[in-house]
């Protein structure tokens, strides 16, 4: 019998640069075997230099997005990306609980590359109170984490780890600290899960496009849930797809600023 093929859905900013975003998101789930769909939160005018503006949609059009998809489609995997404010975090609370998806990575974005808010100060609250205890996985960076918990950037991996366990006892069933911002050689991330904690090494690619890491990773972690026996299993082939994306990104030129990974790498 044929494995069907996984539905992935997106709820997420979209990037007009293309790099990011539900760009990013649906790229990477076509790239891992998955069909995207996608509930856009926010329109950004953004390129590879940063964001210019933003037009956030009504939280009730969000809703309406959110129901016209789950009331036809069978989705296996939701990614939440960009959010915007507190009105859309609790509309797709609110989704969420009615539908109840078996698999939410939950990728806490809030800052642009270009260091442009993407999340308002008020919605922070909502989303740990509101969208966090209905997480799968949570995959915050050093700084989203510390955002959230009200505290310092881990300063190391202990801290990391330390970091994982608090936002995992807020109602994450799992949380991936990323390590990207740490001042070390490679770049390691922290799989925090009830039964222990994983450390998932990887190379710190020197390259200068690396806009849409974020979304990129999230996105590949939902598309390989469905597709694969654990969660550990699914964060360490991400992890290995990222590190190809990014190191072929110079392939593409596109841009005068960041550029994006690499999506289709293996293909192209």
């Amino acid at each position: 019998m044929t494995q069907a093929i996984p539905h992935v859905l997106t709820i997420a900013g979209s990037d007009s640069g293309g790099g990011a975003g539900i760009q990013a998101d649906l790229k990477t789930f076509s790239a891992l075997g998955a069909y995207g769909a996608s509930v856009i939160t926010a329109l950004t005018a953004q390129n590879t230099r940063g964001v210019s503006a933003i037009h956030t949609p009504d939280a009730a059009f969000v809703t309406a997005q959110l129901d016209a998809v789950f009331d036809d489609i069978r989705i296996d995997a939701v990614k939440i990306g960009m959010l915007a404010n507190a009105q859309i975090v609790r509309a797709v609370a609110d989704a969420l609980r009615r539908h109840r998806p078996a698999q939410v990575v939950l990728d806490t974005v809030m800052i642009s590359k270009s260091l442009h808010a993407l999340l308002a100060a008020d919605a922070v609250a909502a989303l740990r109170d509101e969208l966090l205890p209905l997480a799968t996985l949570l995959t915050p960076n050093l700084p989203e984490a510390a955002a959230l918990l009200g505290m310092a950037p881990a300063a190391d991996e202990a801290e990391m780890v330390d970091q994982g366990e608090a936002l995992r006892a807020l109602g994450a069933q799992a949380v991936l600290m990323k390590g990207g911002h740490l001042e070390s050689t490679d770049s390691p991330d922290w799989l925090i899960e009830a039964h222990g904690t994983l450390r998932l090494g990887g190379p710190r690619v020197p390259v200068k496009h690396t806009h849409g890491t974020g979304c990129t990773l999230s996105a590949a972690i939902a598309a390989l849930m469905p597709q694969r026996d654990d969660l550990a299993s699914a964060v360490a082939e991400a992890k290995q797809y990222l590190t190809g994306a990014l190191e072929q990104s110079g392939r593409l030129e596109v841009g005068h600023g960041i550029g994006p990974v690499h999506h289709f790498y293996r293909w192209w």
